[in-house]
């Protein structure tokens, strides 16, 4: 399910305030992060598809089960 459009028009980037855009993840990376955040779904397994991408320092926010992951310590690095 994407971000709720409201709900994009008032988040920004913790790091820089910048604007954010949905992007798509590759598999290899959902992968990577329904790993990384398994022991915090006790009775599910999360869902990670797509990401936050900000139009500044290009960090991407993992969006988890449909909940935007909006910390600077939980973004993926800028894309080289």
């Amino acid at each position: 399910m994407p971000v709720d459009p409201q709900l994009l028009e008032i988040l920004v980037c913790p790091a820089c305030k910048a604007d954010l855009e949905p992007v798509s993840m590759p598999p290899e990376t959902c992968a990577m992060l329904v790993e990384r955040y398994r022991e915090k779904f006790r009775d599910e397994t999360p869902r990670v598809e797509d990401g936050l991408r900000c139009s500044t320092c290009r960090r991407v926010y993992p969006i988890v089960s449909d909940i935007p992951v909006m910390l600077v310590d939980e973004a993926l690095p800028a894309e080289g």
